[in-house]
């Protein structure tokens, strides 16, 4: 049996750094205001969308981004807060 030598997984970590951080400085790709602190994600219907998913959106932070599609959702009160 074959393994990868070290000097592969070290580039693949490395990679998954860089992309890490580049994702982190990265803005999401639309955003929405909402009023509920409990929100449902499908990425806008059956036909571009994906699974639909409930997210809690932490009081603490304000805000809440989908797994799938990215789209961040704010609570109407931290909006002053991140901006």
């Amino acid at each position: 049996m074959r393994t990868l030598a070290a000097p592969g997984w070290i580039a693949i970590m490395r990679t998954r750094q860089a992309i890490s951080q580049k994702d982190h400085n990265m803005s999401a790709p639309e955003t929405k205001i909402v009023s509920q602190w409990k929100i449902a994600c499908d990425g806008d219907g059956p036909a571009l969308g994906h699974p639909r998913v409930w997210l809690t959106i932490p009081e603490d932070k304000g805000f809440v981004e989908c797994g799938y599609c990215d789209r961040r959702y704010v609570h109407e009160s931290a909006v002053e807060k991140l901006k």
